[in-house]
């Protein structure tokens, strides 16, 4: 535990401090809530925390809705076969893909625009007679920076929810049978009430992956859509303002609030989950 804990300590303690300390004092060293004030305050710092709050919500719940249905198409299966396998494997390959290689495969796939070609699916469409710029389709928007967000939340949702839909017994299902229930009575009183806490702590993380997510983004859209982490990068290089570094040091302690009460919500379901697997 000793070369764990100086790890720990070194890479994760020192910084965290450095951010938290840095955060409530002045240049002089002296404690202040002005950091705290402004990014509260001021529209171009209240903008990208409410923008990424609804990026993370909205990707997280796609992205959960979708793993779970093929995590259970999975799990229904046959144990050893090949779909099993395929998924399984690829889900453990896509779940980490991100960052500037899948920002530089959407963009190879869709394009930026159509006046700059359009991407290889975009151009095999609009061949077709299928324009999806002509119906509003950009990818540096919203949409498609949550697009590419889903892309790896998928994913994640099946590598972090199919232990718990393989810990659903049969033996529950053939006893609800054999007292007359039907599928959907149950799904609806046995199976979802003991999947909810794994479904809601598997949201919560998709949320902080998606909240937490930076390379994606900036490479997609630059500075575009204003999103937490661009803003972090924005004020500590100087690009908006000069001599921003508390207020960035202030907006990362506001990610590391955000990340608290998501692990702290992911801690609350999971404990209640544990029941289950005694």
């Amino acid at each position: 535990m000793l070369p764990f804990t100086v790890y720990i300590l070194i890479f994760l303690g020192l910084p965290l401090y450095e951010v938290v300390h840095g955060a409530f004092t002045t240049d002089a060293g002296q404690f202040t809530w002005h950091n705290f004030s402004t990014i509260f305050s001021e529209s171009q710092y209240w903008n990208p925390l409410k923008n990424s709050l609804i990026l993370s919500a909205w990707t997280a719940s796609v992205g959960a809705f979708f793993g779970t249905w093929l995590a259970a198409a999975v799990v229904a299966g046959k144990p050893g076969g090949m779909l099993r396998r395929v998924v399984s494997s690829g889900s453990g390959v896509l779940a980490y893909f991100a960052g500037v290689p899948l920002a530089f495969a959407f963009i190879a796939t869709l394009g930026r625009s159509s006046t700059a070609g359009g991407g290889v699916l975009t151009g095999l469409l609009k061949h077709i007679g299928v324009d999806l710029y002509a119906h509003g389709f950009n990818i540096a928007s919203m949409f498609g920076v949550g697009l590419a967000y889903v892309y790896f939340q998928i994913p994640l949702m099946v590598i972090l929810i199919t232990p718990a839909l393989e810990g659903l017994r049969p033996q529950w299902h053939e006893a609800a049978q054999s007292l007359g229930a039907s599928r959907v009575r149950y799904l609806r009183h046995v199976a979802v009430p003991v999947m909810a806490p794994a479904f809601i702590g598997s949201l919560l993380i998709l949320f902080g992956n998606a909240f937490s997510a930076y390379a994606t983004a900036l490479a997609l859209v630059g500075a575009a859509i204003p999103l937490v982490p661009a803003s972090i990068n924005d004020a500590i290089n100087g690009n908006v303002l000069v001599n921003q570094d508390r207020i960035a040091l202030a907006l990362g302690v506001e990610m590391i609030l955000v990340v608290m009460i998501i692990m702290v919500g992911y801690w609350l379901v999971q404990r209640r989950a544990r029941r289950w697997l005694q």
